[in-house]
């Protein structure tokens, strides 16, 4: 790790302010993927704004929406009585994010805001149909996610929470790999205030996506039966020592029709 400055504004402000003042600066969030990549000199900052102290661990319902405050922990998600009444999908999901240790630390935020190909939050929020709002502006999840590992923020905004439409039904499928417990393919459904809607993460070589087949199968019979034979092309999948495309673009349907399954339960 090079050397560096620490700071830890208290208001969203003061960050905003330290982020504007010094291009180099960056925003800590639960840092579960930046502190090891400092470690390691693959990036190297200023100064290192821990938000912690910004009050924006919080989760709300309305009578529509999840919110919740980008600093809010997957640990705090998963026993969220809150987000396991209305989208126990969501729960779910952050409650099978890495370990009690990561998700103890890392926040909604900043998995959104990494935009990691096998993250487990993107694919919640695409299918969902969430909004992603920060310092300036509402963003829909559909414009939000640019790429692996890229996003339609600005280099100095900030997320500060997360809507989430409360569905019908939703669930979560992860195949995980067994060291990272990373999603080789994990796999979200929900049918929601536009209809069913399926999002993939650990499988694109763009990162999330959704799946237009199945939703438009979904549309019709919300049903596993339904997107049984919805095949899933191996020729945009990822292909590493893990698995390959073709095994990936496999687990998609195998995981998709578990999710639509347990949705129903």
């Amino acid at each position: 790790m090079y050397e560096l400055d620490y700071a830890k504004p208290a208001t969203l402000q003061d960050a905003l302010a330290a982020l504007a003042a010094d291009p180099e600066a960056r925003p800590l969030a639960g840092g579960q993927t930046f502190l090891p990549v400092l470690k390691q000199r693959l990036n190297r900052v200023s100064t290192l704004l821990d938000l912690s102290g910004l009050g924006l661990a919080t989760i709300t319902r309305t009578a529509d929406a999840i919110e919740i405050g980008a600093m809010t922990t997957h640990g705090a998600i998963a026993a969220s009585a809150e987000v396991r009444a209305a989208i126990p999908g969501l729960a779910k999901l952050a409650g099978w994010i890495g370990d009690t240790q990561v998700r103890n630390c890392g926040t909604i935020g900043g998995s959104l805001a990494n935009n990691d190909p096998s993250a487990c939050h993107p694919a919640a929020a695409l299918a969902l149909g969430a909004t992603i709002r920060t310092d300036r502006r509402a963003i829909a999840a559909d414009d939000f996610f640019l790429g692996m590992f890229a996003t339609a923020l600005d280099p100095d905004e900030l997320i500060v929470s997360v809507s989430f439409p409360i569905p019908r039904c939703s669930n979560y499928e992860k195949f995980r790999n067994p060291a990272s417990r990373y999603a080789m393919v994990g796999v979200f459904v929900a049918d929601g205030p536009a209809g069913p809607r399926v999002a993939v993460t650990g499988a694109g070589q763009g990162g999330v996506f959704r799946h237009a087949a199945m939703e438009a199968a979904l549309a019709q019979d919300f049903s596993a039966g339904a997107i049984a034979d919805v095949a899933t092309s191996a020729e945009d999948m990822i292909g590493d020592i893990h698995g390959s495309a073709a095994y990936r673009a496999h687990l998609v349907g195998v995981m998709a029709r578990r999710a639509v399954e347990a949705a129903q339960t």
